[in-house]
């Protein structure tokens, strides 16, 4: 498994954008093979930064949900509602391994 964390820093008035562009990507990730964790917006502390953490079954997996990206029409729309309403100013992204708890059998 891998997981996507990805940091953003957003403008702050432009919260519910970027809510609205957060449900779309969750939903997207969830269709396309991912399990989306959530999204983590300010609520103590800086009030311009946002988290969203999502994993995928491999790297290949991850991979071929970003073969969508510029193509597929959801995708497209989705970016869209960030790059015209300007919520997110920058964003970066990390690949991480989790190391999950062990379930008790």
């Amino acid at each position: 498994m891998i997981t996507c964390v990805v940091h953003y820093v957003i403008d702050p008035a432009k919260i519910a954008d970027f809510e609205r562009f957060a449900r779309e990507w969750m939903r997207l990730v969830n269709a396309h093979g991912g399990v989306h964790h959530g999204y983590f917006l300010p609520a103590e502390g800086a009030s311009d930064r946002a988290e969203a953490l999502f994993s995928f079954d491999s790297l290949a997996a991850y991979e071929r949900y970003r073969e969508r990206f510029g193509v597929d029409p959801e995708f497209v729309a989705a970016d869209r509602i960030r790059n015209e309403s300007g919520c997110v100013l920058r964003w970066d992204r990390t690949f991480m391994r989790p190391l999950l708890p062990e379930v008790d059998s």
